[in-house]
């Protein structure tokens, strides 16, 4: 981890006090690929002693009420019946584990600040909610009310997103900028290992302006000898569409059978495998889904365990914005039709209107 001591350093005495019994909340500020996930990741993975949440915001789940909320809580429900009885019947109900009218807003932020102090009681829970530019608004305002209220629970709360949101106005925030000059030069130079010409050199360094995922991708997808005839792309573009330009070189230099992998993966917010793989067999790829799906991961846009992980939410982007919209239309069809009706009727009806022409 290059630079970054004094956000790290914030870090490090949040960490520092909920082991101690107190409560924090810190909201990272910063545009895309500035390193505000690698920096989460990097002081989280670090941290002893403490339980770690994790919520992912998805652009296509913005509109499904607590669905950034259930990401956090669904682990944790094991401890409902714990809370005060109004507030166990506010999340049961809001999590669709008992009927009832939608309870108060209000109500829902204080369960949900009952419950992660009692997963917190048996040990210091660190809460990470990144991209929470993509939360659905009831989860934001919630979480806002949660960390808002914070104590003395052992609950540190840890947000990211690309702008501040309304709904988590009053959460400290830590704007993450790109890295200083020395910084950048060296993270280019651990990415280019071979003779570049000073100007493009310079060229790069402007164009990236610290932003460590664009010193990092921008170079990928030329070659040396590109490289080294000067580097140029587009000035129109901005920062986000200069990366994606990166990604979809990368892969349309992949097989057929490995893009449309991708495409089934980057069109399923849900990100679970067993359903990528379903579908991948409905649309015919077979035994040719598993070499795919390695052409896929060693080209660095995608990891696949029991979930499908995205380097980036742009590489995710690319994939999806470089198919045609016939082949996406064709792929929605297959997830809803790998997706099992009973226990998410509102996904599959997600894919099959994705699925349409109109």
């Amino acid at each position: 981890m290059l630079d970054r001591i004094i956000e790290r350093g914030r870090l490090d005495r949040l960490l520092d006090e909920v082991r101690d019994g107190r409560s924090g909340a810190l909201l990272l500020i910063g545009e895309p690929g500035v390193g505000k996930t690698a920096l989460l990741d990097w002081r989280v993975a670090a941290a002893s002693g403490v339980r770690v949440a994790r919520v992912t915001g998805m652009e296509s789940e913005g509109e499904m009420p607590y669905s950034g909320l259930h990401q956090l809580c669904g682990p944790m429900l094991g401890h409902l019946e714990r809370l005060p009885a109004p507030q166990a019947d506010a999340l049961a109900t809001t999590f669709g584990r008992s009927a009832g009218p939608a309870p108060d807003p209000l109500l829902v932020g204080l369960a949900v600040l009952s419950l992660l102090s009692e997963v917190a009681a048996e040990r210091p829970l660190v809460c990470v909610i990144d991209d929470a530019q993509w939360l659905d608004a009831a989860s934001a305002r919630v979480l806002g009310v949660v960390a808002r209220r914070l104590q003395a629970e052992s609950v540190l709360m840890l947000f990211s997103a690309r702008e501040p949101r309304p709904e988590l106005r009053g959460v400290p925030e830590l704007a993450v900028a790109g890295l200083p000059e020395p910084d950048a030069r060296e993270l280019l130079a651990s990415v280019i290992r071979w003779p570049l010409d000073t100007h493009v050199r310079e060229a790069v360094l402007a164009e990236a302006r610290g932003i460590p995922l664009a010193l990092l991708e921008l170079p990928a997808g030329l070659s040396p000898a590109g490289l080294a005839g000067g580097f140029r792309l587009p000035g129109a573009l901005p920062l986000t569409g200069r990366i994606e330009q990166s990604y979809r070189r990368r892969i349309d230099r992949l097989p057929a059978e490995a893009r449309l992998f991708l495409l089934i993966a980057a069109a399923d917010p849900s990100g679970d495998a067993t359903l990528l793989w379903r579908a991948a067999g409905r649309l015919g790829l077979g035994a040719a889904a598993a070499e795919a799906g390695e052409a896929a991961q060693e080209a660095g846009l995608v990891e696949i365990g029991v979930q499908v992980i995205f380097r980036h939410t742009l590489a995710r982007s690319a994939v999806y914005r470089n198919a045609s919209p016939e082949d996406r239309r064709r792929v929605h069809a297959a997830l809803a039709e790998a997706t099992a009706a009973g226990p998410h009727p509102d996904r599959r009806a997600w894919h099959r209107a994705q699925a349409a022409a109109g």
